[in-house]
């Protein structure tokens, strides 16, 4: 397995207790009759500030995974894994899960810079397959 490989299958662990981590307030902000319903409604209480973050850096991850994946698999089957790219790839890593506190503590401008440093590693893949 490459190094993008395993830094893929970590990134979709960290997907996994990304999700407990705002499972578990949401669901009790929320409570078990809305959480175990069919959810043909919107929810008559809200979450939590804490629980709000967490969902939207659960559903954020899940965009940046979007983008790393198939980049992560391309390095690999095409043979071009090289220190460059294993280094962007535990950027992106890295960058991700410091992304889960700096949003559920509010850090600004942190959060983002953050965010774009997972970007910009991804990106940086990207063209690294190109050249």
């Amino acid at each position: 397995m490459t190094p993008e490989l395993f830094v893929l299958v970590l990134a979709g662990l960290l997907q996994g207790v990304q999700f407990a981590l705002m499972a578990i307030p949401a669901n009790r902000d929320l409570g078990p009759g809305y959480t175990m319903s069919a959810r043909d409604r919107e929810p008559t209480r809200e979450l939590s500030p804490l629980a709000g973050r967490m969902k939207r850096a659960f559903d954020n991850h899940f965009e940046a995974l979007i983008l790393f994946a198939p980049i992560a698999i391309v390095i690999s089957l095409t043979g071009q894994s090289t220190v460059w790219t294993t280094s962007f790839a535990w950027i992106y890593l890295a960058a991700r899960v410091l992304y889960i506190p700096a949003y559920a503590a509010g850090w600004r401008p942190w959060r983002s810079i953050i965010w774009m440093a997972g970007f910009f590693a991804t990106m940086a893949l990207y063209v690294a397959a190109l050249i």
